[in-house]
């Protein structure tokens, strides 16, 4: 298992959030996740074969920018 700590911008509301979840949770191997949009965090545990940059490219398809820190 692998953990994902992810700074989002641009979600605003709960709907969001949602947004966020269930596009992450369509890629295979994603077991959890948990967004804030208060705080832009996104949390995701996933199997080991899930790799950062397909998180960041699916929350990016969706419309929301992954802030590189």
């Amino acid at each position: 298992m692998k953990e994902f700590k992810i700074k989002v911008n641009g979600m605003v509301c709960t709907g969001c959030e949602n947004r966020v979840k269930n596009a992450l949770s369509t890629i295979d191997g994603v077991k959890e996740v948990i967004a804030d949009y208060k705080t832009g965090d996104v949390e995701v545990v996933t199997q080991d074969n899930v790799e950062l940059n397909m998180l960041e490219e699916k929350i990016d398809d969706i419309g929301f920018e992954v802030v590189k820190e």
